[in-house]
């Protein structure tokens, strides 16, 4: 393929320019991408709830998931040219600034703790319930591949003061616990198992976001 350029009375005739010379820098192109559109969408998000375009509840639920997904992200992007996100977006001139706050904070403006103070705890739990969705949807069904985030997802509940002590979610999440506790590193869990388990895991987690108010 090749691009026709007329100019000043002068044909010229260029190849195709490309990023990537190989499948691996290919990929690298698109993570930055990705990052980059996530970074974006943030802003937007954080812009429509200034201009209460968004509910609370929306919006948190929306900015948990993409700040784990930023995270997420950039972990595929991480090398010694990009130490951190703040030198990614000046890298590539990207002027977000609502997201990059949002993004250093860690947690959704609306989310508190008791004591008046941003709880990185809410943050930790919505990420969480979507990593374990993700996993399960990608057929990542083991009890090694499942065990350490379900667990972790249900001490940082138990630890959270502000839900109830029969919170639905938290016991959907111990639920889950116990039946990975019958399973050897290697055994998976069924069709029907994965699927029950999605949906409670969905479900927890919207139960928990309305207790956000």
């Amino acid at each position: 393929r090749s691009v026709q350029i007329k100019s000043s009375g002068i044909n010229a005739e260029y190849g195709e320019v490309r990023l990537f010379k190989n499948a691996r820098e290919r990929e690298k192109y698109d993570n930055m991408a990705d990052l980059f559109a996530l970074i974006q969408t943030l802003q937007c998000l954080e812009k429509a709830y200034i201009k209460d375009a968004v509910s609370a509840r929306d919006y948190t639920d929306s900015c948990a998931k993409l700040l784990a997904q930023i995270n997420a992200a950039f972990n595929l992007v991480k090398s010694s040219t990009y130490r951190d996100i703040p030198t990614f977006m000046r890298e590539y001139y990207l002027d977000c600034p609502a997201a990059l706050q949002r993004i250093e904070e860690g947690k959704p403006i609306t989310v508190q703790d008791n004591q008046g103070n941003i709880s990185k705890s809410v943050a930790d739990v919505i990420s969480l319930y979507i990593t374990l969705c993700d996993k399960l949807q990608m057929d990542m069904r083991a009890k090694d591949e499942l065990y350490t985030d379900l667990k972790c997802l249900a001490d940082v509940l138990d630890r959270m003061s502000s839900l109830p002590p029969d919170f639905e979610g938290k016991m959907k999440v111990y639920f889950w616990v116990k039946e990975l506790d019958k399973l050897s590193a290697a055994e998976t869990l069924s069709d029907d198992q994965v699927r029950q388990m999605v949906f409670d895991l969905e479900s927890s987690r919207e139960a928990f976001v309305r207790t956000l108010g």
